[in-house]
């Protein structure tokens, strides 16, 4: 295996955004290579960190980074959607923060088996965690063309999804469809040459919206960030770092939700709901990276950090 490499974005500022005490317990949802959760670490003495992700390279690549600090890091296979399952079982109540990074990583960008890329030949895959069954083979060869063409359209955003699931359909009634490269030529097909000229990587909207539609990806965080911030304790902090728009989305409307929940009319004098704000939102601009960043880590350009701060006195059962 390739050593697992992942440039952490905003790194100073998710760790600065999470306000790390010595002796808190944190989780971090999304370990990847483990760069985030290595600084939250070591900063901890009785703490304890919780590292989740359901990539087995990552979990390796953690377990190794996170060696020197094993007395206060338990690390975990799953998909941060089973947070509140794993904390149970670990008797872990709440706690003091929770850390997603969310989106593909470097190593699965750059590891050309894993599918993920446009950019070489490789089986049709796009899994993040290898146990599961479906394949982003299977999304373009079995998926109707009205369904294609909605997934690339909701999840690419692509102005042409329609003539790009055409083409697809099209292609794979010669013959299924099961690399990287076929399906990228295939895209590019679809797409009128001006454009082409013009615009970045004709795959690129469609090979996210695949990844997207295959992994669950804004499913799980749309069902996700509500339960992390009941989890919380009072001034605990949820940080959640995004790299499109459709995720950002959802943070900051789960975010602005779980701060103002009353759905009572605005004519009413007072509320009647009776739902209760459950925390603050402490970024109501997201924290960008700065130009150095993005200079040194191309990668790091669209990223968009937002954090949530639970009320210091919780209401209701969480």
């Amino acid at each position: 295996m390739e050593e697992f490499v992942h440039v952490s974005v905003l790194l100073d500022e998710t760790i600065e955004g999470l306000r790390i005490r010595p002796e808190g317990i944190y989780v971090d949802g999304t370990l990847g290579g483990g760069g985030h959760s290595s600084q939250i670490a070591k900063r901890l003495t009785t703490g304890r960190l919780i590292g989740i992700d359901q990539d087995a390279d990552a979990i390796r690549a953690a377990g190794d980074r996170l060696a020197e600090y094993k007395d206060r890091v338990t690390v975990v296979r799953s998909n941060y959607e089973s947070m509140n399952d794993i904390l149970d079982t670990l008797q872990i109540g709440r706690v003091d923060g929770i850390l997603l990074d969310l989106g593909v990583s470097s190593f699965q960008l750059d590891t050309a088996e894993r599918g993920f890329s446009y950019m070489e030949d490789a089986p049709l895959d796009m899994r993040m965690d290898d146990r599961m069954e479906r394949t982003a083979a299977d999304i373009v060869n079995d998926y109707t063309e009205d369904r294609l063409y909605r997934v690339i359209r909701d999840y690419g955003e692509d102005s042409f999804a329609k003539n790009i699931a055409k083409h697809i359909v099209r292609a794979r009634e010669e013959k299924p469809i099961r690399t990287t490269l076929e399906l990228a030529e295939i895209i590019k097909e679809a797409i009128p040459a001006r454009v082409r000229r013009t615009g970045g990587h004709p795959a690129k909207q469609t090979f996210q919206a695949i990844r997207i539609e295959l992994n669950r990806e804004l499913e799980v965080l749309s069902n996700s960030i509500d339960g992390m911030i009941r989890r919380l304790t009072p001034g605990g902090r949820l940080c959640i770092i995004t790299f499109h728009s459709l995720e950002d989305r959802i943070v900051k409307q789960s975010f602005r939700k779980n701060e103002s929940p009353c759905i009572c009319p605005p004519e009413f004098p007072v509320c009647m709901c009776n739902r209760r704000s459950l925390g603050t939102v402490i970024t109501k601009k997201p924290i960008l990276p700065s130009e150095e960043e993005t200079e040194r880590n191309r990668r790091a350009k669209s990223a968009k950090l937002r954090i949530f701060e639970r009320n210091e006195e919780p209401v209701g059962d969480w």
